[in-house]
């Protein structure tokens, strides 16, 4: 229902907004510990950029190309640079327009950070800039408008409840594009490039997990069924998740890591995402259960290979993503999400579409960033320099460091040699 405003679902979509929001930030904490402490800041701040440029993105264009009628590939112009969006109920919910652009920028500013965990390390933060805000015009408004704004996917019966086609298989197959344009770090292979503080990256995955409550129980626009089922799911799975980790952890090692149980977690919270408002319960724990083979697989192999995509984006992201987005296919419920079956429950049709959004998705992003980043190649300089990359991007890109001898000494590259900048040097210093 439609037509007015309901003062708790708006409630709580402001509350869920606020939520999803965080989680940007709570992003920047996880990838900062799992980087060395001398690119700390700037992988910190590739996700707080997100928070500019991929808002501003949004209300410029990004949201009228994702959720303007159209056509089926792409939203049409209506909503640009915000105009007719006011404070009259968003069609087909009970919340005001505003609040449910609000909401949507959301997703789309924390998807863009995503990416960024592909280049830490070595790309310029300038170009990083640029890259965001195509990124965030091209590839993630249309891929939500195939699952949400009336696209060719919504038309053929996909199901995507927050965001496994445009948030997490975007962003972890464009993270495999990143990887393979801008290149390994020069240590990569040669050194071990390890966390330097794994309790930022158990916080910010704690954070995150937090986050995805506003994240997923607010796609159902409402304090209905569907928003408490989804609610409920993003406690179970990554719970689930969480303990198979550690089975593949010992059966491996002997031994249950930090790190893994941060990316169980993460890998769990976005297993459920497409599918927590479609699912019961306990198949949101088989899937919480089942998102933790394939990506525990893939990141233990990528590590033995020459693929640098340095934080893991494509098997925490975007291979949970794919599982979650498969899942729905066969064991989608009617009782539960009153919408359809799945392949289980006498409805094989669905399965096939949820196949194609699965191949399309990644495809497109892929493809897409690819092309933007070999663009931004001919342009202008993507990478910084082997000189600079060993001095570490903190100082080269922000002129600052997380961690200083306790005096503002920082360490900057003049002509080829190495100097020290008091900063904090009084002014006849």
């Amino acid at each position: 229902m439609s037509g007015h405003i309901d003062s708790g679902a708006t409630a709580w979509m402001m509350t869920a907004t606020a939520l999803v929001l965080m989680m940007t930030p709570a992003l920047g904490l996880f990838y900062a510990g799992l980087v060395r402490s001398k690119n700390t800041l700037n992988t910190f701040m590739m996700s707080i950029a997100a928070l500019g440029v991929a808002t501003i993105t949004w209300a410029l264009v990004g949201y009228s190309l994702a959720f303007d009628s159209g056509d089926g590939f792409i939203g049409g112009g209506k909503f640009f640079f915000m105009n007719h969006i006011g404070f009259e109920a968003q069609p087909g919910t009970q919340i005001p327009q505003l609040l449910f652009f609000a909401f949507e920028a959301s997703f789309c500013i924390i998807t863009a950070a995503l990416v960024s965990g592909a280049v830490v390390e070595r790309m310029k933060f300038s170009t990083f800039l640029i890259f965001m805000a195509l990124w965030s015009t091209l590839i993630y408004p249309v891929l939500a408008h195939w699952v949400w704004g009336g696209g060719w996917l919504q038309a053929h019966g996909v199901l995507d409840f927050a965001g496994g086609v445009p948030v997490e298989m975007a962003s972890g197959f464009s993270a495999l594009a990143a990887a393979l344009a801008v290149g390994a770090r020069k240590d990569y292979g040669r050194q071990a490039l390890l966390p330097h503080n794994v309790v930022f990256v158990l916080l910010g995955a704690g954070l995150l997990w937090f986050g995805w409550f506003g994240f997923n129980g607010g796609s159902g626009y409402s304090t209905g069924h569907s928003s408490i089922l989804a609610f409920t799911n993003t406690l179970l799975a990554p719970a689930c998740t969480l303990v198979v980790w550690f089975v593949l952890d010992l059966l491996r090692d002997q031994r249950v890591t930090a790190i893994g149980a941060a990316t169980a977690i993460v890998v769990g919270a976005v297993g459920i995402t497409p599918a927590c408002g479609y699912v019961s319960p306990i198949a949101a724990m088989l899937l919480g259960g089942l998102a933790a083979i394939p990506s525990y697989a893939f990141i233990t192999w990528r590590t033995r290979t020459r693929l640098d995509e340095s934080l893991d984006v494509l098997g925490a992201h975007g291979l949970a993503g794919l599982t979650g987005i498969i899942f729905i296919g066969f064991f989608a419920q009617r009782s539960w999400n009153g919408v359809t079956n799945g392949l289980l429950h006498g409805h094989p049709g669905l399965l096939g579409w949820q196949v194609v959004a699965a191949l399309a998705g990644p495809a497109y992003a892929f493809v897409g960033t690819f092309a933007i980043l070999k663009v931004l190649n001919a342009l202008m300089p993507m990478r910084v320099t082997a000189l600079e990359e060993s001095i570490g991007m903190d100082v080269v890109d922000h002129g600052e460091q997380a961690y200083t001898d306790g005096e503002g000494a920082i360490l900057v590259a003049h002509e080829g040699f190495f100097d020290f900048d008091r900063s904090r040097r009084d002014s006849d210093g």
